[in-house]
């Protein structure tokens, strides 16, 4: 995998797993990864006790050090670590091999927490990831805030992740099992912060679906976050990972159209097979979906029809 520059869109499903684990050099560099997964995130939150955070950085320090010490190869997922607080952070910046890392997540981010991150020396290459997972991102001036911010060191960001278990915790809530992030109060929320934030230049991570023995309501997930414009989501579990690539996958009606609005020489206005398309409407939306196409292929094949806007 590339591990020059990266993309949002190259993160695919996100990977995390807590670092207590004993197993993650084989998990995530050896013999045991997962097939094709693309990023991963070693987390020291939420998904580690307090009482186990000693062994946590320990084992932490000694991935770092078998990640510092070897070649970084082409299908090695982006490594990211997500730490308990910014002063944690500061002391994972200090060991050895933490410059191979693609970044960190960090966690509970809003107006008043960033700055703490924002101060840390971090590599060139570093990348961050806020998560939005506090009571302040359901408050759309208390996002403003936090975007102004990030608008001055916007080339560090590579998404923002949306928390959807901790928002709905702030609410008092919990998912409901057999439906969607959009079928509750979080859709609501989903909505603000993707217009919030997307038209401003930042990518956005969907949050995660609990309940990963359901792969039809994964599927259904990922088709409205697609829909939010959110090409990239989290996974607990290695069974999401392959689900949330193959859903990511575009058609191959969608994938002409886009060809179709990108071209050179395409009309002003045209349509494709009952749909209006607008090259200066729809550039945007062409480019992203043939990044997808490049990254995750194409689904299935439909024919497809073009009439120019003049012969409607």
């Amino acid at each position: 995998m590339n591990h020059g520059p990266v993309t949002a869109l190259e993160l695919g499903a996100t990977l995390y797993l807590p670092a207590t684990r004993a197993d993650l050099v084989e998990v995530l560099l050896g013999n045991r990864r997962v097939a094709g997964l693309r990023s991963a995130v070693i987390c020291l939150e939420d998904a580690v006790r307090e009482s186990d955070l000693p062994l946590a950085m320990s084992r932490l320090a000694a991935f770092l050090r078998t990640l510092g010490n070897r070649e970084g190869g082409p299908a090695e997922p982006l490594l990211f670590v997500r730490p308990r607080d910014a002063a944690m952070l500061g002391h994972i910046l200090c060991m050895p091999g933490v410059e191979r890392l693609t970044g960190f997540v960090v966690p509970k981010a809003h107006a008043e927490s960033m700055p703490a991150y924002l101060a840390l020396p971090l590599h060139d290459r570093h990348r961050l990831m806020p998560t939005l997972e506090t009571r302040e991102s359901l408050d759309p001036q208390e996002i403003r805030r936090l975007r102004d911010q990030l608008l001055a060191v916007q080339d560090r960001i590579l998404a923002l992740r949306i928390g959807g278990n901790d928002l709905l915790r702030a609410m008092g809530l919990r998912r409901t099992p057999g439906r969607t992030a959009y079928d509750g109060p979080l859709g609501g929320v989903i909505a603000m912060l993707v217009t919030s934030f997307v038209p401003w230049g930042f990518a956005m991570s969907a949050p995660v679906l609990e309940q990963f023995g359901d792969a039809d309501l994964l599927r259904a997930e990922i088709a409205r976050d697609i829909e939010h414009g959110l090409f990239t989501k989290t996974a607990i579990h290695p069974d999401q990972v392959a689900v949330i690539h193959a859903a990511l996958a575009p058609c191959e009606r969608q994938v002409a159209e886009a060809r179709l609005i990108l071209a050179d020489d395409a009309p002003a206005v045209f349509a494709c097979d009952g749909v209006m398309c607008e090259p200066a409407t729809h550039a945007a939306w062409a480019e992203r979906l043939l990044g997808r196409a490049a990254l995750f292929g194409v689904a299935d094949a439909h024919s497809l029809r073009l009439i120019a806007g003049t012969d409607q």
